[in-house]
């Protein structure tokens, strides 16, 4: 029988603590997400290899008596298995590191929103002057299908407030929104909007996280048309 340690489908670099040379712990987190994806493409390739032999994780691969069966390319499975064990713990670590990722983005996010805040107000902002600060500075004028901002929730109608660090005191025409889309692709900006009522009633305040990205199969990276107010 062959050597059963001998790959007989492509599975990719070996697992280690580097990608494309750099340490992990050195990615930056749009890096760790692209690397996420490129983990999840090869783990469902994988499970193609699997499903055409009729196999599993779990299924046996001898006969009754202790023999390899004969039906099936034992070797290909088992280097298979041994590539999905390794890119599994590979995902499990990828993710941890993109959640710490994710608390340190939003972090900034919240920090330079509070800066951009207190310079605008020169430093005032008190009682009614901070509700002003969740005032509407853009509508919703149309939103693609399956596009990133069908996705996250936003709605035709929604009138947005917050766009991660821009609101009304500093989107100067909504260039300050395409700044900030442009410098977060792939990584999620929490939107706030509010939203008219079904019945007419009061309007509703809603939060989502929005992330820009392209080949989602229509233009631009949110998918979405903001009109200002």
């Amino acid at each position: 029988m062959d050597d059963i340690h001998a790959p007989t489908v492509a599975s990719g670099p070996t697992s280690s603590d580097y990608s494309n040379g750099i340490p992990k712990e050195q990615l930056s987190l749009m890096e760790l997400i692209l690397e996420k994806d490129r983990v999840e493409a090869e783990l469902k390739a994988l499970g193609s290899v699997l499903d055409s032999h009729g196999v599993n994780m779990n299924t046996t691969l001898t006969t009754f008596d202790g023999f390899p069966r004969s039906d099936i390319d034992v070797a290909q499975i088992r280097t298979t298995r041994a590539r999905i064990i390794r890119l599994k713990n590979d995902y499990k670590d990828l993710m941890s590191k993109i959640e710490v990722g994710l608390h340190e983005h939003h972090a900034r996010q919240t920090e330079t929103a509070q800066n951009n805040s207190a310079t605008a107000s020169s430093g005032t902002v008190t009682g009614g002057s901070a509700a002003a600060l969740e005032a509407p500075f853009a509508k919703v004028n149309s939103i693609a299908p399956d596009s990133p901002a069908e996705t996250a929730g936003l709605k035709v109608g929604d009138n947005i407030t917050k766009f991660g660090w821009v609101d009304w005191t500093n989107h100067d025409k909504l260039s300050r929104v395409a700044e900030a889309v442009s410098q977060n692709e792939g990584l999620p900006i929490t939107v706030k909007a509010l939203r008219p009522s079904a019945s007419d009633g009061p309007l509703e305040s809603v939060q989502m996280q929005l992330t820009p990205r392209r080949n989602w199969g229509g233009r631009g990276l949110l998918g979405c048309h903001l009109l200002p107010l």
